[in-house]
């Protein structure tokens, strides 16, 4: 978010600065918290930064791009292999363990600020905003908890922290009583919050915001109405002028930094520097390959194989490896190296030979489909502007080589290496391009304003409300108006491939399209959960010649996460979820 998160400062910490109920080791607030703090506008302010700086730590919403590997989108090592693989996915976990109580960290913030900020002598609309504020990020904690665990313990601002720290033993509510609370925050939220903020405030929760969270709410509990309602709201400007729009470029939305915005980020955290001061998020320790910024390691988190077979030719057709290369679909890894790999030299700086591959014809199998596949991924015989030693720009090539034929990779030179071995694809989506002219510095420091809600991401919800309500025509429409932007062919607009026929036939576009548009974004493994094909997607990660990279597994208990051991160990009066 572009509003400095530094005003708040030793103040803040002492202030609001609090550990969850649950888990946190916790240390009182100091006396300034009840005597020389809530007393002005700018307190109030300083206190609504507390609850941000939350929100986006990285357990908390902060890596919410690295959740497509528990999908079958991405896969990798890092943060959620267990989570990801299914085998050792378990209580004692700790990513399990971290979000649950960072989470509650941003409740225990808010519910502070919302019972301190109702008596500070400011102005009543500030008092308004502020509350607004910390009641959609609440909402906001407690619907990522709820599709996390189902009921979990509910506290409110009517819990002092100060004061009950010690005795905080809540029963689980039920997941439709969380629900009902985190509705009723949006509601109050929706009356209270702006519009939009000046320019120095960019990034603070806003009314279309908290309709689209509600809307979103609605969806997964699959209230079709008011979900197709919430989302009308905004996308249609129905009662308020929002402002969003489609960015015109997909490629430029990933890249907005040094104080870009787009106009289509409903909600984003907006980083302010890649180097030394400000605040960006971590994404490319995790995305990013050995040649960004020279990683010691890297491409913890790559696109799957799924994923890249997915998108559709440019046409809209589906695409299909047999017709590039025939047998390849039944092909072993032999005959997959024959038709993909080349020979590189033993100092990874030149192509010695292509061997039996047609580099040209294997690069027009991944350039001749949906522009999406091409702007998310790395592929095979394209170019990154990764950088050399000395951190500066250095064009380097995706090459397959047969090491039994020359060479190796070495991010070093010419060539991308992926270092866990696999022959695997890289993301191109959110990884900075050279140095970005000397504004990027620090490879643990991506400095593009990250969405958590996006207009794109609302019109395809409003495309499965619609589909869901029976009016499939006006879901197309909106489908129609994400792929317009990428060139891609609008369905029912001509050709028998894009024909849409039934209510069913249009489920499965929404959820492909979904999958074209919104990866790398975190969004996949939330919505096979609530699709209820989580189960059917699970499969081992392969590599590009489909060998075996690592398994997975899936149980039913899969469906919902674990409550954390250690809490279960605290409070005696929560109870464990089916199977664990």
């Amino acid at each position: 978010m572009k509003f400095n998160i530094s005003l708040a400062g030793s103040i803040v910490a002492l202030a609001v600065s609090l550990s969850a109920c649950e888990s946190l080791d916790f240390t009182p607030a100091d006396q300034m918290s009840g005597q020389t703090f809530w007393k002005t506008e700018e307190h109030a302010r300083q206190a609504a930064v507390g609850m941000y700086a939350a929100m986006k730590a990285p357990w908390c919403f902060g890596m919410e791009f690295t959740f497509d590997m528990c999908s079958d989108i991405a896969d990798g090592t890092s943060p959620w292999a267990d989570i990801s693989r299914g085998s050792s996915f378990a209580s004692n976990s700790s990513g399990v363990q971290n979000h649950w109580q960072y989470l509650y960290e941003l409740v225990h913030r808010a519910n502070t600020v919302i019972r301190n900020v109702a008596t500070m002598p400011i102005s009543q609309e500030t008092i308004d905003r502020v509350t607004g504020e910390a009641k959609f990020l609440r909402a906001m904690a407690y619907f990522r908890m709820l599709n996390c665990w189902g009921g979990v313990p509910y506290y409110d601002e009517s819990c002092d922290i100060n004061n009950e720290f010690a005795n905080l033993d809540s029963p689980r509510s039920s997941a439709d009583e969380i629900r009902g609370h985190i509705l009723d925050d949006l509601n109050d939220a929706i009356e209270k919050l702006p519009v939009r903020w000046d320019d120095a405030d960019l990034g603070r929760a806003t009314k279309g915001a908290a309709y689209a969270l509600r809307g979103k709410v609605y969806l997964y509990n699959r209230q079709w109405d008011e979900a197709a309602s919430d989302f009308e709201e905004i996308v249609y400007n129905r009662t308020n002028d929002y402002g969003y729009a489609l960015h015109d470029s997909y490629d430029n939305l990933f890249r907005l930094y040094n104080g870009a915005h787009s106009n289509e980020m409903i909600f984003s955290i907006q980083s302010i520097d890649g180097n030394t001061s400000g605040y960006a998020l971590d994404i490319v320790s995790y995305f990013g390959n050995k040649s960004t910024m020279r990683l010691i390691a890297g491409n913890a988190i790559v696109p799957s194989t799924t994923l890249a077979d997915m998108y559709e030719n440019t046409d809209g057709s589906p695409f299909d490896w047999d017709d590039v290369f025939l047998g390849f679909n039944a092909g072993d890894e032999t005959f997959r190296r024959k038709c993909l790999s080349v020979a590189i030299d033993q100092s990874s700086t030149v192509v010695t030979s292509t061997l039996d591959c047609d580099t040209t014809k294997v690069m027009d199998a991944y350039r001749l489909r949906d522009p999406r596949l091409c702007l998310n991924i790395i592929t095979p015989y394209s170019h990154y502007l990764g950088t050399d030693a000395a951190s500066s720009p250095m064009d380097k090539q995706f090459v397959l080589a047969d090491p039994t034929k020359g060479g190796a990779p070495m991010e070093a030179m010419a060539f991308i290496r992926n270092s866990e071995g696999w022959n695997s694809y890289f993301w191109r989506k959110w990884i900075p391009t050279g140095n970005l002219d000397g504004y990027w510095g620090e490879y643990n420091r991506t400095p593009y304003e990250f969405p958590l809600i996006r207009l794109g991401d609302v019109i395809l919800m409003l495309a499965e409300a619609y589909n869901e309500k029976g009016e499939t025509d006006k879901a197309v429409t909106e489908v129609n108006k994400i792929r317009a932007r990428v060139g891609m062919p609008g369905l029912n607009s001509g050709a028998t491939w894009l024909a849409v026929g039934s209510k069913e036939e249009m489920a499965e576009r929404i959820m492909r399209e979904r999958a074209f548009e919104l990866a790398g974004e975190g969004q996949r493994y939330w919505d096979l959960r609530r699709w209820g094909k989580l189960k059917e997607s699970v499969k081992n990660a392969t590599d590009i010649y489909g060998n075996l990279m690592y398994t997975r597994s899936y149980q039913e208990r899969h469906e919902l996460w674990p409550i954390p051991l250690v809490e279960l160990d605290r409070n005696k009066n929560l109870t464990q979820n089916t199977g664990w």
